[in-house]
């Protein structure tokens, strides 16, 4: 009764779901066959560790450390989306303008960053190419086109959450480089999104508009003087339609102008959204290095240094098993004796006794 219920409990456990399985119990014999196996391994285990943690120990003495400056953005659309795949779009678009390459350009020819080593890394295979006769002599242009690659890797940039901000990234070995390029880079994003939008010729449009003004008011008031102080009627006919044309055409000018204006502004509003883009928080040289980074580097050192160590022990074992189970036993010469059947001993021995017997009767006759 009780082998039936112990073979029914087996079968509905193994009818049962994965999930719902009892977990394997580790047994004694396990859990010593693991330590006599550490047991057994420990210099080896030792060894490796201590020898990736040394390692591990001169690549951060050795490597050049890395500063991460950081700077946050934020976008304002003065469009007022419901969908909020839409925002995120838009705002990805905005990602992309400043990951473009004419804001890295324009930020590469602004701080000089072609004669700057660190971003001239492509420039050694092109210096053996021209010697060889193979490329051009290197120019501004090229040199500034070697530099985008690393300035491009450098930089990165992403959406905060479901918002407008956007935070932008960028690494350098000089924590005040890193910053002032990265400030540079928010400056020229944000001058793009004013070219952009119409705003950034603002100052040009004023100017233009109080010269336009002061035309025609000097125009104006050149006509009245004119009429007021002249003294020769032959001339005056003339010159007052000259005057009067000089006057209507810069007020002409100027009408033209803002209501060329006005309606360039009132076809950017209704057919494209426009951003206003500003900066929440300026990039500042970082204190401390972004990589490498100590202690994760040691962690890695640590684990690896540990499975390189079980796996060598386990390969030695492996092979250690193999070298036991190729070798067979010989069997000695005393085994041989024992495993003789003893009939066949006693035969050899009466056919010795006869062949003695007979050799003695032939001798004496």
């Amino acid at each position: 009764m009780l082998q039936t219920n112990r073979t029914d409990n087996w079968e509905n456990r193994d009818s049962m779901p994965p999930e719902f399985r009892p977990a394997p119990v580790v047994s004694l014999a396990e859990v010593l066959g693991v330590l006599a196996f550490i047991r057994r391994h420990v210099l080896i285990i030792s060894l490796t560790c201590f020898a990736a943690l040394g390692v591990a120990t001169l690549y951060l003495i050795t490597a050049v450390p890395t500063f991460t400056a950081k700077a946050l953005l934020i976008v304002n659309s003065k469009t007022t989306f419901v969908d909020a795949a839409a925002v995120s779009t838009i705002v990805q678009s905005q990602i992309g303008i400043i990951k473009s390459e004419s804001i890295a350009s324009a930020v590469i020819d602004r701080l000089r960053l072609a004669q700057d080593p660190e971003f001239a890394t492509g420039q050694g295979s092109g210096m053996i190419s021209r010697l060889l006769g193979w490329s051009k002599p290197q120019t501004e242009v090229s040199a500034a086109r070697y530099a985008l690659e690393p300035f491009e890797r450098k930089l990165s940039a992403k959406r905060v959450g479901a918002t407008y901000l956007v935070e932008v990234t960028f690494d350098s070995k000089d924590p005040d480089r890193a910053a002032q390029i990265l400030n540079a880079v928010a400056e020229k994003y944000i001058t793009h999104q004013l070219d952009k939008a119409g705003l950034q010729d603002e100052k040009w449009v004023k100017d233009r508009l109080n010269d336009l003004s002061t035309q025609a008011l000097a125009a104006q008031k050149a006509l009245e003087d004119y009429s007021k102080n002249r003294k020769e009627p032959a001339d005056s006919a003339a010159t007052i339609d000259k005057l009067v044309a000089a006057a209507e055409s810069s007020k002409s000018a100027y009408d033209n102008f803002r209501h060329v204006l006005r309606k360039t502004e009132a076809t950017q509003q209704q057919s494209s959204p426009v951003f206003d883009a500003s900066l929440v928080t300026a990039a500042s040289p970082p204190l401390k290095a972004s990589s490498p980074k100590p202690r994760i580097v040691l962690g890695i050192a640590t684990v690896g240094g540990l499975l390189l160590g079980i796996a060598i022990g386990m390969l030695r074992d492996l092979s250690q098993s193999i070298r036991t189970s190729g070798q067979e036993p010989r069997p000695s010469a005393q085994d041989d004796r024992i495993e003789r059947p003893v009939a066949d001993a006693i035969r050899q021995d009466s056919e010795a006794s006869a062949k003695a017997r007979t050799v003695r009767l032939t001798g004496s006759g």
